[in-house]
């Protein structure tokens, strides 16, 4: 009987063993699996994303100063670029003084109404007058012409009697002509002045729209940060001529980035709106966390939104795996802890067990928003009443 060589019985025992130890491990990996790594789908195609808020000027002008740079952080109204005021200085003076005029014009016509009411008055108190005149003139030449027939009166008298009765209706007739030309231009003045003031005249409106026009465009020639963030991509220099709507540079409120992760088709078919998200960033390194929510996915795959969609309808067609973005959520604690930057690299593992809440999650729903620009009306206003006041009289 022959007798297996030691070392092939080793050998023997080491591969029962190493067979063994694979399916042990094949075994711990499936409940490891089945039990905590199916519950997360994690991709290391995800990056920082943040609005990129542009500056541009409202109005043409020329470029005299720059008081913020690139990396500079700027807090919300601060002046980041000046225009030459020059012009828009002249057109609010000329506005100004336009306003004024309006107003003492305006403030005319209402005096006018008191003094028509009093000149109708008169008017037709001299119309009274010229009647009685005229009855008078009248009933002289009636008693000279009675007086004629005796003999008593010459007829040079009767012609003067007759010449004053013409004199008094041509009075009369005159003084009536008067009242109704007050009349007239009372019922002008007073169509243009019922129901109104002088401060809400549509004259005096209109010429405070112009006023408040060439206010913010004086205003507008200084360009305020819309929100907090940081200066990036500042393309404008000193002396050149801008048009509206011309980007000068960006600012980026980096307290309220987030994160848009790529993940591929077939890993999106659990993730929920409200998850939990664990997140890494290339730039700290595994040892620093954040706490992330999706907020949502997005609804297409990036190819569809892309400048040039594939045409997989002509042609030879390969199937390729699509990928879906879904955006997520940071905790502003961790942010201000470990500022982040646009376009940073992230790694997200989202927690699939956590159902999520359907809904966006806090601070997904706080609109961005500036007010910087509201002064710009409330300086107006004020300047219009100012005016206003000033050239209304007593």
């Amino acid at each position: 009987m022959t007798t297996e060589p030691k070392s092939a019985y080793t050998r023997k025992r080491l591969l029962i063993a190493a067979t063994l130890a694979f399916i042990v491990i094949g075994i711990a990996y499936a409940i490891w699996w089945a039990l905590f790594a199916s519950n997360f789908e994690s991709t290391d195609d995800a990056y920082v994303h943040g609005d990129l808020i542009q500056v541009t000027p409202q109005i043409a002008g020329t470029v005299i100063g720059i008081e913020a740079d690139d990396t500079q952080l700027v807090t919300k109204g601060t002046v980041l670029i000046k225009l030459d005021p020059t012009d828009s200085i002249v057109a609010l003076k000329q506005a100004e003084a336009a306003l004024a005029q309006t107003v003492r014009r305006t403030r005319t016509v209402f005096v006018q109404n008191d003094a028509l009411q009093a000149d109708i008055g008169v008017r037709q108190a001299n119309i009274e007058r010229a009647r009685v005149d005229l009855a008078k003139a009248e009933s002289d030449l009636k008693r000279r012409k009675a007086l004629a027939s005796s003999g008593g009166i010459s007829g040079e008298e009767i012609l003067h009697a007759q010449t004053a009765v013409k004199v008094a209706q041509s009075g009369l007739a005159q003084a009536q002509a008067a009242l109704a030309a007050s009349k007239a231009t009372l019922e002008t003045n007073l169509a243009l002045t019922s129901g109104t003031s002088v401060a809400a005249h549509p004259d005096v409106q209109q010429a405070a729209d112009q006023l408040r026009k060439a206010w913010l465009a004086n205003a507008r020639t200084e360009l305020p940060a819309p929100v907090d963030g940081m200066v990036a991509q500042r393309s404008v220099q000193v002396g050149q001529h801008v048009a509206p709507g011309t980007p000068l540079m960006t600012v980026i409120p980096l307290h309220k980035v987030w994160v848009e992760a790529n993940f591929k088709e077939v890993q999106v078919t659990h993730i929920k709106r409200g998850q939990d998200v664990t997140l890494t960033a290339d730039v700290y390194g595994s040892k620093i966390t954040y706490k992330g929510k999706v907020q949502g996915i997005a609804a297409g795959t990036g190819s569809a939104f892309a400048l040039l969609p594939a045409q997989n309808a002509t042609g030879n067609w390969i199937k390729v795996v699509q990928r879906v973005p879904v955006r997520i959520t940071l905790d502003p604690k961790d942010l201000e802890a470990h500022p982040l930057r646009v376009g940073l690299s992230i790694t997200a593992k989202v927690n699939l067990a956590d159902n999520g809440s359907g809904k966006n999650p806090p601070s997904a729903n706080t609109a961005l928003e500036t007010n910087v620009f509201s002064a710009n009306k409330d300086g107006a206003d004020a300047l219009i009443q100012k005016v206003i006041q000033e050239n209304l009289g007593s």
